[in-house]
């Protein structure tokens, strides 16, 4: 057999439209991860098109890639729906981040250097005046990083991507400004002992403290949303369950 040694040659016009759908898919995932589309809610092809000024095959091929992630769902006949997370898919989302995030603390722990600590110690000083003054906005993206940065720190190619995949569902139920300040409070102590633990270079012990902080962020998710279905009183109340918490 004989085998073509030439390369696949891409055209301009491929790369061009190759390149123009990942920057649409970026910005639709942004939309979709502000809450600027709403959950639930079909996606409106042409007006997306036309806030991005362009057509709308490269918005349909940004939705296919998306729904891939998750992040939105197709149905035949009607169109592109965002994800409207449920209860059951939260709880399932936390369990897997409190897995990719205990394990990414146990590989660092060996290998933690004096400026992945500082970057740290940063992060949680940083989120100890937004908690303070109860400053959700402020300390949610403090707090992502925080994670982010642990996992990025290990090396790991296949734990990072596969993290933040998880994250970006994560974001879909997370309600910004209805945390209280003694959550955000509670929440930062547990990153102080995550960080003890990676400074003792104890693998074992960085593991649990990191399992336990997500595991516990899953009981105040699941209480706030309990605390909420009792207070609720009408449907649309009730379509607000997927939201919540640190």
């Amino acid at each position: 057999m004989e085998i073509d040694h030439n390369p696949t040659t891409v055209t301009l016009a491929e790369f061009r439209a190759h390149t123009l759908t990942g920057v649409v898919q970026h910005e639709i995932e942004r939309m979709i991860l502000s809450g600027e589309l709403t959950p639930g809610k079909r996606l409106n092809e042409k007006a997306v098109a036309d806030k991005l000024s362009v057509s709308r095959g490269p918005v349909r091929e940004a939705c296919r890639a998306l729904a891939e992630l998750g992040l939105v769902y197709l149905v035949p006949n009607r169109g592109v729906f965002i994800k409207k997370v449920t209860r059951d898919d939260a709880i399932e989302v936390y369990d897997l981040r409190a897995g990719f995030t205990a394990l990414s603390a146990s590989l660092l722990a060996p290998i933690l250097t004096a400026e992945i600590t500082a970057r740290l110690d940063a992060y949680v000083d940083e989120m100890q005046e937004a908690a303070e003054q109860g400053d959700f906005s402020r300390f949610d993206p403090l707090n992502l990083e925080f994670h982010d940065y642990i996992v990025q720190s290990t090396g790991n190619s296949r734990l990072i991507k596969l993290y933040r995949g998880c994250v970006k569902e994560f974001h879909l139920f997370r309600v910004h400004g209805m945390v209280q300040r003694g959550a955000l409070l509670t929440s930062n102590e547990e990153h102080r002992e995550i960080v003890a633990a990676l400074k003792a270079h104890n693998a074992a012990l960085s593991y649990e403290t990191s399992f336990s902080h997500v595991s516990k962020g899953k009981e105040r998710m699941l209480n706030a949303l309990d605390d909420l279905a009792k207070n609720s009183t009408t449907d649309s109340s009730e379509e607000e369950l997927d939201d919540r918490i640190v």
